[in-house]
């Protein structure tokens, strides 16, 4: 419960950009998608197709660096809000280099499923074994790499990066990174955010014209709160789990850590040559 309470507490405090995230980053969408119906018959009209990618790009970082920062402790030390959000574009380069591997990975699945199945044995190959079978168990791998491993392991760092640079601790990111309840949280985000959305459209549209516009506004509309939803609940796990692994997490309050007491010296059957005494209730270093 410790956790959980820590993590209303940070959400609370950050309420104005979990706010914007659901309001700001809609906003983005919407401006997105202007941008690709821009025509482009003038020069203004270019100029303005080259300038709203960047103040796009440029706003979804601050907006993600801000929410970073506000959600995490503040020990002193942060580099600028500008300097924390550029480094954002190169662990997203990380992650677009991830997904092209796993992009081509899943092209192959189709011929590493069949190159699997001819090695099994002929009653293994029709039961167990089945062509179906592997492309199901490699179709689940893959997507568990995608959603669950490369964020889990770049995130963190994403994260501390955003508020101190390239100067972070990373010895507490490796805690971090061994922290099962860091994957736990990592595994419910991507089940929330991104498989149940993804069932919403399985089903084929029925009913009226009206009726199909509808349910397909409200698909997007419930697949877009819990795409962010838990997005940002996952960077208040990780502000909450890292935020607790602070260096002086473990160690015992000031008026009860260990002080050095004088040792007096002397003969065991003989007067001690030196005396001290410590108040009663007062620590003597």
């Amino acid at each position: 419960m410790t956790h959980l309470r820590d993590l209303q507490i940070r959400l609370r405090h950050a309420r104005v950009w979990v706010a914007l995230q659901f309001g700001l980053t809609l906003l983005l969408i919407l401006v997105g998608t202007a941008w690709t119906r821009l025509p482009d018959k003038h020069g203004w009209q270019v100029a303005l197709s080259l300038l709203i990618p960047f103040l796009l790009i440029v706003s979804a970082l601050e907006l993600e660096a801000a929410t970073l920062r506000k959600l995490a402790d503040d020990d002193g030390r942060r580099v600028k809000l500008v300097w924390g959000a550029m480094t954002l574009l190169v662990w997203i380069a990380l992650g677009a280099a991830a997904w092209a591997l796993l992009d081509w990975c899943d092209d192959q699945i189709p011929l590493w499923a069949g190159y699997l199945n001819s090695k099994s044995s002929g009653q293994m190959r029709a039961t167990v074994f089945t062509y179906g079978h592997i492309s199901h168990w490699l179709t689940i791998a893959e997507w568990i790499l995608r959603w669950i491993v490369v964020p889990a392991k770049l995130i963190p760092f994403a994260a501390a990066s955003v508020q101190w640079g390239w100067r972070v601790p990373f010895r507490r990111l490796v805690r971090m990174l061994w922290n099962w309840r860091w994957w736990l949280g990592v595994a419910l985000a991507s089940v929330v955010g991104v498989w149940l959305p993804g069932n919403f459209f399985v089903a084929l549209p029925s009913g009226t014209v009206i009726a199909q516009v509808w349910h397909v506004v409200l698909k997007l509309a419930a697949a877009y709160v819990l795409a962010v939803g838990s997005w940002v609940l996952l960077l208040g796990w990780f502000a909450t789990l890292f935020g607790q692994q602070a260096p002086t997490a473990n160690q015992p309050p000031a008026d009860e850590a260990e002080v050095p007491v004088p040792v007096l010296g002397g003969p065991p059957d003989q007067p001690l040559s030196a005396k001290a005494e410590v108040p009663e209730g007062e620590n003597q270093s």
